[in-house]
């Protein structure tokens, strides 16, 4: 176990700097029209999480993306570090994938949630994912080590992409079922709403396209591809602004807006299974972070996440709120 000055006043410069880059960011969100990034969550009691000794009082930064999945998951994990005892810096609401990997790889945030197939294809940049989501995760976790980044093991949840049509659409699609069948429509049927980081990853919106034999440009002008926030991507879709929007399988708004599904019949999205990463320095110094973590991945099914992200999306909860009764109801925390 480290405990020497020198890694103690390292660590208090990270939370030091992660606060900085929080009011950075809470600004920056503000100026785009986004609520900025809050650090409050609800005072929770012991439960099944037990304090880290050698934790007490230590600092530690939790970093997340400002979509709803990442923020209640961002939440679930400042929750669980304060239970174990650390003095938790609250990154949340970073816009991006980019600038969240950044932050982990640079050592300025200890802890953050990501997906198998983002890890694989967008930071490590493979041209390919993988099916299996066992394989997937063990192949990013063992490239990633090399970057100071440590995956523990993956939840069941695997929130990949997909395209999803108004089902009272269905009918005049041709009884579209599958993302193939998108081919078959009159070039001007094939109307997307897709989100800005879709638009321009490699594992996004071009590439489906060319996987499924539908040239952008000629077979998709840009004039058919509308660019919204994450958020306004199922709203546009549901009233009609496009045929097809792109969707995570594991949001709640699908249920709530009868949105159909197409299934992704040649396989082009990968798994994206969701796993905690830790700054592999971190995890050194406080291995049980592993063991605060497991149960709580153990407890995320793709049904588990709809509810959740449906909390906030449709019924309009806090996430903090949100992920602090889920903890309370598992028995990870309890009420004060």
């Amino acid at each position: 176990m480290r405990t020497t000055t020198t890694v103690r006043h390292r660590k208090a410069l990270r939370g030091i700097f992660a606060t900085a880059m929080l009011a950075a960011s809470a600004v920056a969100l503000t100026g785009c029209g986004l609520k900025p990034a809050t650090a409050f969550v609800p005072a929770a009691g012991p439960g099944s999480i037990q304090e880290i000794p050698t934790a007490e009082g230590q600092p530690i930064t939790v970093v997340g993306k400002n979509f709803t999945e990442a923020l209640v998951l961002e939440k679930v994990a400042v929750l669980a570090l304060q239970a174990a005892g650390f003095d938790v810096t609250d990154l949340a609401n970073v816009p991006g994938s980019q600038p969240v990997r950044k932050l982990m790889t640079s050592g300025q945030a200890d802890v953050s949630w990501e997906y198998t197939g983002t890890g694989w294809l967008v930071y490590l940049g493979k041209k390919e994912g993988i099916a299996d989501e066992q394989k997937q995760w063990q192949a990013v976790h063992d490239a990633d080590l090399k970057n100071g980044i440590t995956w523990l093991p993956p939840a069941e949840m695997n929130n990949t992409y997909a395209m999803a049509v108004r089902s009272e659409a269905v009918p005049d699609l041709g009884g579209i079922s599958t993302l193939s069948g998108i081919a078959e429509l009159p070039v001007e049927e094939r109307t997307f709403c897709i989100e800005a980081e879709f638009n321009s990853r490699p594992d996004g919106m071009s590439g489906m396209l060319e996987s499924y034999g539908i040239p952008r440009g000629s077979g998709v002008p840009n004039s058919n591809i509308g660019i919204y926030d994450t958020g306004a991507v199922y709203a546009a879709t549901n009233r009609g602004a496009c045929n097809f929007g792109e969707v995570f399988t594991t949001d709640g708004r699908i249920e709530a807006l009868d949105l159909t599904v197409l299934e992704d019949d040649k396989n082009y999205f990968p798994a994206y299974n969701a796993a905690v990463n830790v700054n592999t320095e971190t995890l050194t110094e406080y291995p049980k972070i592993a063991d605060v973590f497991a149960p709580i991945t153990d407890a995320l099914t793709n049904d588990v996440m709809r509810d959740l992200n449906g909390q906030v999306d449709v019924e309009g909860k806090e996430p903090a709120d949100v992920a602090f009764n889920w903890m309370v109801e598992q028995g990870f925390i309890s009420r004060p």
